[in-house]
């Protein structure tokens, strides 16, 4: 259960430190498996602004002080292959445990040159593969370039996000065809089938039989809020055995997280809003000071405020006021 590390800022956009170590307190003491920091969540212009070492390194300084426990701290690397290569070489050298390779700069590239691309980031540190959907920079690859993906041996897990089914089964198939599917771990990004990719199991056909296979864990924005309550829902669904019967009102939880993320990643303006809103309700929570960005044109889109309200009010459930407001002062301080 890993949320995407977002990031404090004041108005002046540099790092409010003291909510920043707060907010990686929240995660733990929420109980996450994980963090990710330097991915899109944590906002891609950190690198411009020369944020990238110090914010990988203020997250795993206050994870090491507040907590015992292991937890896989993967690194956002991005750019080309040099960039990227030094980015991996940055999160390898602070201790994080493997990189999530965004390949977003690739996307005019064939899938050779992006698999030659992977490869020596591979050769850094174990990497997590990173299927991003198109409205946030990604683009769509085939199953045959998840295929060899997947038979990388460094590939430790992939990160399925294109926000669509047909993309995802095509990502499922090529861990299949590269017989990977018992060395790494599927992760879900899919931030508008969060309950159902957890909970459905893919049966494949390979050689005459079936292969089943699962999505194991989260990686996800859509976690870096209201944290306490989807580590709980994570758990849960994670205590069902592998072929046992779910739940009808598990299920309906599906319709009521996507819901709830439509809202926050402001889903009608093609995620526009997708980091502020993640923003607004840190801040509504005390954690954040203002919803700012780096970008100054990132903002909540107009309405988005009304449709957080709306699903805070619709699905108390699912936010976890309570748990921040007995917290936040321990965390800030």
């Amino acid at each position: 259960m890993i949320p995407a590390h977002v990031l404090a800022l004041t108005e002046e956009l540099r790092i409010d430190e003291r909510r920043q170590r707060a907010l990686t307190r929240y995660y733990l003491d929420a109980g996450v498996g994980g963090l990710a920091v330097g991915v899109h969540t944590t906002q891609f212009g950190i690198r411009a602004a020369g944020l990238y070492t110090d914010v990988l390194r203020l997250a795993v300084e206050t994870a090491d002080d507040w907590t015992d426990r292991p937890l896989a701290l993967v690194a956002g690397v991005t750019g080309d292959t040099a960039h990227a290569v030094d980015e991996a070489a940055i999160a390898n050298g602070l201790g994080y445990t493997a990189a999530l390779v965004n390949i977003a700069w690739w996307k005019d590239r064939t899938e050779a040159e992006t698999l030659a691309h992977v490869r020596e980031v591979a050769e850094v540190m174990p990497i997590v593969g990173f299927a991003l959907l198109p409205e946030v920079g990604g683009f769509h690859l085939s199953r045959e370039f998840w295929a060899e993906f997947a038979a990388i041996p460094q590939v430790i897990g992939i990160k399925m996000a294109p926000f669509n089914r047909y993309r995802t089964i095509d990502i499922v198939r090529g861990v299949v065809d590269a017989h990977a599917e018992e060395r790494l771990t599927l992760y879900t990004g899919n931030d508008d089938h969060i309950v159902a990719d957890l909970l459905q199991p893919f049966a494949v056909p390979r050689d005459g039989r079936t292969v089943t296979l699962r999505v194991r864990g989260g990686l996800l924005g859509h976690w870096s809020v209201w944290t306490r309550r989807a580590v709980e829902l994570f758990e849960r669904i994670r205590s069902l055995p592998d072929g046992a019967d779910i739940p009808a009102e598990m299920l309906a939880l599906d319709t009521a997280v996507t819901d709830a993320n439509a809202a926050i990643y402001d889903a009608r303006n093609d995620f526009a809003g997708c980091i502020p809103g993640c923003h607004e309700v840190l801040r509504r929570q005390g954690l954040f000071a203002g919803t700012w960005c780096l970008d100054p044109a990132e903002r909540l889109s107009p309405g988005q405020l009304e449709l957080i309200d709306a699903v805070t009010r619709d699905y108390p459930e699912l936010n976890d006021d309570d748990f921040v407001t007995a917290g936040l002062e321990r965390w800030l301080a």
